[in-house]
């Protein structure tokens, strides 16, 4: 089990009924122990399993489901009829159910003894049945949830159960979430905008503003021994030129600077209990504290590449959608190994087959992407109201697919977008020292690129290697909001289809509330 997830569970409950008798039911009970156990012992799940017992009635299902919206550390519910189960014994549990909820239609024994067969094995092994009974329940009553299918001994079955509880901790994890911004909103910006109180209420993050000003006063706070520390923490983890640590350099000045502005943010963050936050290089306090060398000397890009690394959800110019996205992404990420990041469309590379968007921003890209020990290096500024020598981390990514996503609001609702993209092999850049990745977007640039825009997609999204569209899927099933995908299989025309026709389904559904 995963380090990051070790104080979370998911509950296993079994339907079944008393109909064949009470010796019928203990049957059941071992039947779905062994299977819980199994689960757990298969090394690819990475969240406990807790087998929480067969439910018989309506009230034993509220119960059980009432026991879950207030345990703290169960983040979702897996549900499985091993006999024929009559789903409106369901009924009012699943209307009182705020936790994920995944389906699984499995059966205990793999393949049917067709030497052995009986009616006792028949009445045992109804999954076939009652898989269908319940399904159908849940379909009436519009529940969202994930429907696996295959036997729960084969690793695809698990794997499938694997991604669902890992979208179930990032979804958990969500619903106490709190954003800050650091200054406002670029102005005039429409895309990083967006309804927060509908955000709270759909997506269950909380977004705050909160006054440069304040970070000062945390900055003012930080002890020199503990920038000494910090910037002694800089050289040893990251590739550097000798000047940097010559303490009478400016670069070293800048270097200290920019330590002391990432103990700061780090001091105002655990000081709310925030889990991202968003910065405008417009809005980094009063410039008179900072002629003092009182304040923030240049844009905390360091520092914002380092808390990413830590799990802090970080937006540009406060983009505060994409630093709770952001967030999300590296709890699900939790235990793999290729990393995530904040990353912008920067600027367009125009190649035939291998035309690409090159991926990154002024400063603030996340190091776990690196493809290489990435290097701290001291370079002009030329943007934003402290324009100067400003420390950052310079890297390019690793070659390999990923999976990009952002989340727009389109008045009426939230919009998921998610597109496969392939990084290659960048360029060198010797007059631009920022963190970067090349990517193609799937199908290619022409259709991926132009499915992106007519979908309304942000400048800004957030990247992982690891995660897949299943992912997504399954957080916007969860989230209850639409998605649509852009991958190897899309076409325009369909894309732009699926579009009109979710246009339509939202307007009417919303007539119909």
């Amino acid at each position: 089990m995963i380090k990051a997830f070790e104080n979370l569970e998911v509950w296993f409950v079994t339907g079944a009924q008393l109909l064949y008798g009470g010796k019928a039911v203990e049957q059941v009970d071992e039947h779905s122990k062994a299977m819980v156990a199994g689960l757990n012992e298969s090394g690819n799940l990475p969240i406990k399993v807790v087998y929480k017992g067969t439910a018989n009635s309506s009230k034993e299902v509220v119960d059980i489901f009432s026991k879950a919206n207030n345990d703290g550390h169960c983040v979702g519910v897996i549900t499985w009829m091993h006999t024929f189960s009559p789903a409106k014994m369901w009924i009012h549990g699943l209307q009182i159910l705020h936790k994920p909820l995944l389906h699984l239609h499995t059966q205990y024994n793999a393949e049917i003894p067709w030497n052995d067969i009986d009616m006792d094995f028949m009445n045992l092994n109804q999954s076939a049945h009652g898989d269908r009974e319940f399904g159908h329940i849940i379909s009436r009553m519009r529940i969202r949830r994930k429907l696996v299918v295959g036997h729960w001994k084969e690793e695809s079955t698990q794997k499938h159960i694997a991604v669902w509880e890992r979208v179930c901790a990032g979804w958990a994890d969500a619903q106490d979430m709190l954003i800050i911004r650091f200054g406002d909103q670029m102005n005039n910006v429409a895309v990083t905008d967006g309804d927060k109180v509908a955000a709270e209420q759909v997506l269950g993050y909380h977004v705050d503003y909160c006054a440069f000003s304040e970070v000062i006063e945390y900055f003012r706070q930080v002890a020199d021994a503990d920038v000494d520390a910090l910037v002694a923490t800089y050289f040893k983890e990251y590739e550097h030129d000798v000047v940097l640590e010559d303490t009478a350099s400016e670069e070293y000045k800048k270097v200290w600077n920019a330590a002391k502005a990432e103990l700061a943010l780090r001091a105002i963050l655990k000081a709310k209990g925030a889990k991202g936050f968003t910065t405008n290089f417009d809005d980094l306090g009063d410039v008179e504290i900072e002629q003092t060398g009182l304040g923030f000397d240049q844009i905390p890009g360091l520092a914002s590449q380092r808390l990413m690394a830590d799990g802090y959800g970080f937006g540009a110019e406060g983009d505060w959608k994409s630093a709770a996205l952001y967030r999300t992404i590296w709890v699900m990420n939790q235990g793999m190994t290729n990393g995530c990041s904040f990353l912008e469309d920067y600027t367009l590379n125009f190649n035939g087959a291998e035309s690409s968007i090159l991926q990154s921003h002024m400063l603030e890209v996340c190091p776990l992407i690196a493809a290489a020990r990435p290097r701290l290096e001291v370079h002009h500024l030329g943007i934003g109201v402290r324009k100067g020598l400003t420390a950052r981390l310079v890297f390019t990514s690793k070659v390999g697919k990923g999976v990009t996503a952002t989340i727009v609001d389109l008045g009426n609702r939230f919009r998921m977008i998610v597109n496969d993209v392939d990084c290659i092999e960048p360029k060198p850049l010797p007059k631009l020292p920022v963190a970067s990745a090349l990517w193609i977007p799937q199908p290619n640039f022409e259709v991926g690129a132009g499915c992106w825009i007519y979908a309304g997609g942000t400048h800004h999204s957030c990247f992982s290697y690891d995660l897949t569209d299943e992912y997504w899927q399954d957080y916007a099933e969860i989230a209850g909001i639409e998605c649509v995908f852009i991958n190897n299989k899309t076409t325009v025309e369909d894309f732009r289809k699926e579009l009109r026709f979710n246009e339509v389904y939202y307007m009417l559904n919303k007539a119909l509330l």
